[in-house]
């Protein structure tokens, strides 16, 4: 028995005592509560490659000022694994106390570097004791998915919070069945896995009463709508005009919301764009730095001034008139 899944049950094992308890809790949160944008937080870096906290937590007030009602951190998108468990539980503090009083729901991931479960447990039940309204995590690697429900299950175990499931790679409908099954905590399913059309079985094996969320950046998103997915994860950098987009539609208005997501598609035609814009948009100081983790293949496009000029005017042309 490798070490990972030697982890897994072990943590299984602590957590047998909430086995009658799973089977007859309701869900830990209805669908309602996971609706609308949940972009994934950036992860800035001072000049000195310190975590900068007030930029972070920038982020939340740039949430509640535009009107999304939620975010995540740290997923990939924040490119979590170049972060140092210290580093974790300092951002996770920083966002927590700045949503406080707040309509902004600050989802905390907890998947573990180190892969073990027990890393993940602690980062769950360190994001509970700060107030977070719920949590989310990656599968752990190099398991099967039996393993993977474990780690779930034990997860969902170890804290009373909703528990959002992030599934990738060739991870089966099959699996988030039987999650679904097993963690009465499981509140919603980020779906980056095969192909948009797993929602249908996805929802009709749940009931509904699990929120389903569509993620890959949110560049197929008109079709995500039609199809009916409940939330979406895009990167920070326009999130409230995502977010005005799917009220639109979900108003009815489809014009509108067809043309509001393509304004969004101009601009992120730029290449480079979405790290200058959360400067830009005043989210993020002009010093703001980030990290190069070795998972990453290549750093992000440096913009020259005259693409820097190209992206203030196309922002100005089909953004800023909407910008809340």
């Amino acid at each position: 028995m490798n070490a990972n899944r030697r982890d897994l049950v072990l943590g299984m094992a602590a957590a047998g005592i909430y086995a009658g308890m799973a089977r007859s809790s309701a869900r830990a949160a209805s669908p309602s509560f996971f609706r609308g944008l949940f972009p994934i937080a950036q992860t800035p870096f001072t000049a000195a490659d310190k975590l900068d906290l007030v930029s972070l937590a920038r982020q939340v007030d740039f949430c509640r000022r535009t009107g999304v009602p939620g975010l995540i951190w740290p997923q990939l998108a924040s490119d979590w694994e170049m972060l140092d468990d210290a580093e974790r539980l300092a951002g996770a503090e920083a966002l927590l106390q700045a949503a406080k009083g707040t309509p902004v729901k600050v989802v905390i991931g907890v998947q573990a570097r180190d892969g073990k479960l027990s890393t993940a447990q602690r980062f769950a039940t360190h994001a509970a004791a700060h107030g977070a309204p719920a949590i989310i995590s990656l599968p752990p690697g190099g398991v099967d998915e039996d393993a993977m429900a474990a780690y779930y299950k034990a997860v969902g175990a170890s804290v009373s919070l909703p528990l959002v499931l992030q599934t990738q790679g060739a991870m089966s409908v099959e699996l988030v069945d039987k999650v679904y099954q097993q963690v009465p905590t499981l509140a919603c399913i980020k779906d980056e896995a095969g192909e948009q059309d797993r929602i249908g079985p996805i929802r009709k094996l749940t009931g509904g009463k699990v929120a389903i969320f569509a993620g890959k950046g949110c560049v197929a998103m008109l079709n995500e709508m039609m199809l009916g997915f409940d939330g979406y994860c895009p990167s920070m950098f326009c999130a409230d005009i995502f977010q005005r987009t799917f009220e639109l539609w979900n108003a009815g208005r489809r014009k509108e919301a067809t043309e509001m997501f393509g304004r969004i598609m101009a601009l992120r035609s730029i290449p480079g764009v979405m790290p200058y814009l959360m400067i830009l948009r005043g989210i993020f100081p002009a010093d703001v730095g980030y990290r190069n983790p070795p998972s990453r293949k290549k750093k992000p496009v440096a913009l020259s001034e005259a693409d820097k000029a190209l992206v203030h005017q196309t922002y100005d042309a089909v953004i800023r008139p909407y910008a809340r």
